[in-house]
Formats: C-alpha cells, sequence, structure tokens
C-alpha cells in the first residue's frame, strides 16, 4: 500500500444528494482493520465450512455472514459520517439477524431483540451528535473546495477550532453513546452476553472482528473531536475502565463457555476505550495502543470463540461443569486455546502482554496526570482477566470427566484456523509492536490538525515527549516518543507480568487437579451473597427490565394512554359530538322546498327593513 500510495492514505469521493457524498478513506487506521477484518473472518469463514456442515440453514447463515462482513468493510472505508452511519446500521441489522439464526428458539429469537433494541439507544445519540455536528458545521457557512462535503472527516478535523466547546462535548458525548451501544460498554453491554445464543462462528465475528470494534474505531477515527471536547476523553476512560472492571468479575461466576468468553469481550473492549480515553494525557499515542489492542484481541479472541466452540461441537453442551478431562480427547484444540488463553491473560511474550499491558502502563501516566482510578481499576480487572481465563481452561481441559460426552477432535477444516490464529496470538505483539505505533503515529499527519491547539480547547496538558503539546501542529506523539522519556518506576512496567502470572497460579490452585489445594467452596457458596449478585450479572435484568422497563416506562405509558383517551381524545370527542348535534339541528333547514326558501327570503327582506327604519330612528344611520 506505502509503494503504491506513498502518502500512506487513499481518497476518492463523489457527490450524492445536498451537501453529502459518498467517499472511500483508507489512510493507517482504516488499513490496519481492513487488514484485521478480512484476514479474521476469512479464517472464521473457513471453520465454519466444518461447523455449519448439515446445519439446514447453512446457505442463509453464509449469504447473512457475507453481508455482515461487506457492512463492516464499507463502515470502515467510509470518508464521512453519514455514510459510516448507513453501514453501522447495516452491521446492527445483521447481528440481529445472526444472533437470531436459530429462531425458532424463543431464547435466540429474544436475544436477537435484545441485541437490535439495545444497540438502537445507542444509535439514537449517535445520530443526535451526526445532525448537532452538521448544525455546527453548516452555521459556519464554509467555503468547500471542489471534492469537500460537510461531514467529511478531512473537513471535520479541519474546522473542529471553529466549533464552540461546549457544542463539542455535546458532540462527543453523543458519539460515545453511539460506540458505548455498539461495543458493549456499560450500561448498553447488557446485549452482548446474550449474543452466545447464535452460533460459535457468529459470536467469533461479532466479539472478534465485526460489531464490537466498530465503536472502538469511531472513537478512533474522531479522536481529534474528542481530544478537543472538554471532558470528552475523560468521559471516556472513566467508562471504558469500569467497564473492564464490572464485566471481569461476572466472568469469574458465569459457568457457560461461551459466557465466559462473552464478559471477557466487554471487559476487554473497556481496555481498549480507556486506552483511548487516557488520550487526555499522552495524545495521539493512545490511537496506536489502543488499536494495538483491538487487533492482537481479534486473534486471541477469535481463537478462543472458535476452540470453544470446537468443544461444544465435541461435547454438545456449553455447562464447563458438564465437560473436564476434554484434552485427553482435543489435543489440538487444547493447546491452541492455551496459547489464546495466555494471551488473553497477558502472559510475558504473547500477543495480550504487547498490547493490554501497553493500555495499563499509559494509564498509570493518566493518573500521574489526572486520575488514578482509570488505572487502578485496569490493573483489578487484569488480575481478574487471568484468573477467569485459566479458571475456564482448567475446568474444561483438565480433571476427571464429568459426563457422557462425545470423545473426537475436531475435523481440519476447524483445526486448521485455530492453529493459523494461535501463531498470531503467540507472535503478532512481538513481531510488529514497534512497527505498528510508527505506522499509526503518522495517520492524523495527513490532515489538516493542529493538536497544540485542539489541547487548549479541550483542556490538555501533555508531558514533553508526547508532544501534542509541546510539538505545535504535530499530530500527536513527539519524535522522541515515549521511548526518550523518564519512562514509569520499574516496578510500574514488571507490575503487569506479575498480575499475569499470579493470576494464573490462583487459577491452578483452585482449579487445575494436579496443584489444586484450594476448593471454589471453601471461599464462595452458593449463599454468598455476592457470589449470588455476580451470577445475577448484578441484578441487570430485574433492575433494567422489571423495574424500569415494566414498572417505570410501562407505568409511565399507562399514564400517558390514560391521559391521551380520557383528556386529549376525550375533550376532541366531546367536541366532535357536539359539532354532529348542532349540525343535525342547523340540517333541517335545508328542506328543499321551493315555497319554504321563499317563505325564508321574504322575512329576511322584513327583518333587516325594520331594522334599518328603527336605526334611522334612532340616529344611527
Amino acid at each position: 500500500f506505502s509503494e503504491t500510495y506513498p502518502d500512506k492514505i487513499f481518497h476518492q469521493s463523489m457527490p450524492w444528494f445536498a451537501n453529502f457524498n459518498v467517499g472511500i478513506l483508507i489512510d493507517p487506521l482504516a488499513l490496519v482493520m481492513l487488514l484485521m477484518v478480512t484476514f479474521v473472518v476469512t479464517l472464521i469463514h473457513t471453520y465454519a465450512n466444518g461447523y455449519m456442515n448439515g446445519d439446514p440453514g447453512s446457505a442463509r447463515y453464509f449469504a447473512e455472514a457475507a453481508l455482515f462482513t461487506a457492512s463492516m468493510l464499507g463502515l470502515i472505508y467510509a470518508d464521512n459520517l453519514i455514510q459510516l452511519f448507513i453501514f453501522w446500521e447495516l452491521v446492527g441489522l445483521c447481528s440481529y439477524l445472526l444472533i437470531g439464526f436459530w429462531y425458532r428458539k424463543p431464547s435466540a429469537a429474544a436475544a436477537a431483540k435484545k441485541a437490535f433494541l439495545t444497540t438502537r439507544v445507542g444509535d439514537v445519540f449517535f445520530l443526535a451528535a451526526i445532525i448537532l455536528l452538521y448544525n455546527n458545521l453548516a452555521g459556519l457557512n464554509l467555503a468547500l473546495k471542489p471534492g469537500e462535503y460537510l461531514l467529511q472527516f478531512p473537513v471535520i478535523y479541519a474546522h473542529l477550532t471553529q466549533i464552540a466547546p461546549d457544542q463539542l462535548t455535546l458532540i462527543a458525548l453523543g458519539l460515545l453513546g453511539g460506540a458505548v451501544g455498539k461495543s458493549g460498554q456499560f450500561p448498553l453491554h447488557v446485549w452482548l452476553p446474550d449474543a452466545m445464543e447464535g452460533p460459535t462462528t457468529v459470536s467469533a465475528m461479532i466479539h472478534a472482528a465485526t460489531m464490537v470494534t466498530a465503536g472502538v474505531y469511531l472513537v478512533a477515527r474522531m479522536f481529534p473531536l474528542f481530544y478537543a471536547a472538554p471532558y470528552g476523553l475523560t468521559a471516556i476512560a472513566a467508562v471504558g475502565a469500569f467497564t473492564a472492571l464490572f464485566a471481569a468479575t461476572m466472568g469469574l461466576t458465569s459457568f457457560d463457555i461461551k459466557r465466559v468468553l462473552a464478559f471477557s469481550t466487554v471487559s476487554q473492549l473497556g481496555f481498549m476505550m480507556a486506552g483511548l480515553g487516557v488520550g487526555a494525557a499522552v495524545g495521539t499515542l493512545a490511537v496506536g495502543v489502543s488499536m494495538f489492542h483491538l487487533i492482537g484481541h481479534s486473534f486471541f479472541k477469535a481463537l478462543l470463540f472458535l476452540c470453544a466452540g470446537s468443544v461444544i461441537h465435541a461435547v454438545n453442551t456449553n455447562d464447563m461443569r458438564e465437560m473436564g478431562g476434554v484434552g485427553k480427547y482435543m489435543k489440538w484444540t487444547m493447546y491452541t486455546m492455551l496459547v489464546g488463553a495466555l494471551s488473553l491473560a497477558g502472559f510475558p511474550l504473547f500477543t495480550g502482554f504487547f498490547s493490554k499491558d501497553e493500555i495499563i502502563v499509559i494509564a498509570y501516566e493518566y493518573g500521574v496526570m489526572i486520575n488514578f482510578l482509570p488505572y487502578i481499576f485496569l490493573v483489578l480487572a487484569a488480575v481478574l482477566t487471568a484468573i477467569y481465563t485459566f479458571r475456564m481452561w482448567f475446568t474444561v481441559f483438565t480433571g476427571k470427566e464429568r459426563s457422557d460426552y462425545g470423545k473426537h477432535e475436531s475435523p481440519m477444516v476447524m483445526i486448521g484456523p485455530l492453529v493459523i490464529l494461535a501463531v498470531f496470538a503467540f507472535g503478532f505483539g512481538f513481531a510488529v509492536q514497534d512497527d505498528f505505533y510508527s505506522y499509526l503515529d503518522t495517520n492524523f499527519e495527513h490532515y489538516d490538525l493542529d493538536f497544540a491547539q485542539l489541547s487548549v480547547i479541550g483542556g490538555h496538558v501533555l508531558e514533553g515527549e508526547h508532544g501534542a503539546a509541546a510539538k505545535p501542529g504535530a499530530a500527536g506523539e513527539g519524535e522522541a516518543g515515549a521511548e526518550e522519556g523518564p519512562g514509569e518506576p520499574w516496578y510500574i512496567q514488571i507490575l503487569p507480568i506479575i498480575i499475569a502470572i499470579g493470576g494464573i497460579l490462583t487459577a491452578a490452585l483452585f482449579y487445575w487437579d494436579k496443584v489444586k489445594k484450594f476448593d471454589p467452596s471453601q471461599v464462595t457458596g452458593d449463599k454468598d451473597p455476592i457470589r449470588k449478585m455476580l451470577l445475577k450479572g448484578y441484578y441487570q435484568h430485574e433492575i433494567m427490565t422489571g423495574w424500569f422497563a415494566e414498572t417505570i416506562v410501562y407505568g409511565t405509558a399507562l399514564i400517558c394512554n390514560m391521559i391521551d383517551i380520557k383528556l386529549v381524545d376525550g375533550w376532541l370527542n366531546w367536541l366532535s359530538a357536539w359539532i354532529l348535534g348542532f349540525a343535525q339541528h342547523v340540517r333541517k333547514i335545508q328542506t328543499g322546498v321551493v315555497q319554504n326558501y321563499v317563505m325564508a327570503l321574504v322575512l329576511g327582506v322584513v327583518v333587516l327593513v325594520v331594522v334599518i327604519t328603527l336605526a334611522m330612528e334612532v340616529g344611527l344611520v
């Protein structure tokens, strides 16, 4: 790509209607996403040839999966917010179709509706942000050059400094609302664990390469706007860090192997969001760090989901309590899933170690300059991630068989993609980290952006080595970068290693039969209120459905319905009835008899003459 386009960017656009356009924008940010989506989805589709073999709806599955992939690619290619929003909605439609693929199951149909409606809440905020941004840009009366259109990303970037800071904050919060819905952040994360009702390959696509990454991509694409918006990045850091910890706690108690991975996805998306949010302290370095974790996560999360699908394909259950000892019969699946688990836990030299733990490091810098709370949340989430990941692995593959299940390995059409993903889950981080950061760091240099001025509007003060404030006109990190800065204390740098190893050892002591020293029942039991709360997902269903939806929303709807029927409709019905009654009396005048009309005319003339005469006598005329 760099040889074909030395400027590292490809942009073509054509008019559509009014001030809007259709276009393609491929810059370093879009390119890494395009490569990831096409590569990972290709492997998932290959795996699906074996996984969906024999399913009567396989043709429909591949048609919907192809549309899903095309929608995600269209979202990435878009050079303006309107076009991105259209493909954003197509991605949501495809997720509805695929989550509810086995629609005859009531739980699958319910999960599809839940995903569709929950993400629509976020989309309302996204659309409101687009409208507000358009109104602000249209109000500037811009003299656009040929080929430039409102809501094009280059046009938005070039005129951010002309938009009022309070308007930027409102727009940023609206965009964040859209990202929260699509990327499963608190409080709109509730649809993501239920999305497991679809085929496992759908879960792999949604959680690794398509839908949930769209929200992170949106924030990364609009990073200059968030950077210029006062409190914009602070809100992202807070939401992301809280979601990372919140979801990780629920992963500790789930027994459904796919739900454990679903909670880990929500948590890791929180890491990515928090990584973007700490850009308030480190500038556009945050974009490279967060996107690196997004790409690395796509490899090991797709691997973990496909390995889970391989296990489910063999044992015909999702419940980890009915597994155990599966590793004796599924060596390929066991070892490839071990690679994915080590990467997710952040074990040294694996991809997750280089991606996730770098977010923790820059969160420490954010803490030094602004607030330590996101850093603390992310550290705790990382500890829990290592524990619940290996709780899952030890429970499934080690120990005694706990049920009579199929004892066979998956076919090679399913094993092949697992091996390829395992290679990337192990070596991607070590091989490309430095080159990836340097490549992504050039992304905003291709646009008319002055991050020094944006930092003043947003109220950011960066350390010199991050350069966005120190280097006027720079598009992010300075040439020296963080490498030439004083660096973090040694104990901060090795803390992620301690967290990963400590978490794995803790899980082994509780769940690996060969070294098991403690029984989970010694720590918690069925009557433990904390465990019950985690198993119930913090009672989110009871709060959102039982209390909010059925009590508040439904009760408000009943009151509004009564007001509508009794007051509004009642008054209109009375008025219309009175008019109809009056009309019934008036219509009797119209008899159709000519004599009656002549008599009425004569009477009218007589009355008129009398009135005029009287008026003349009293001097009125």
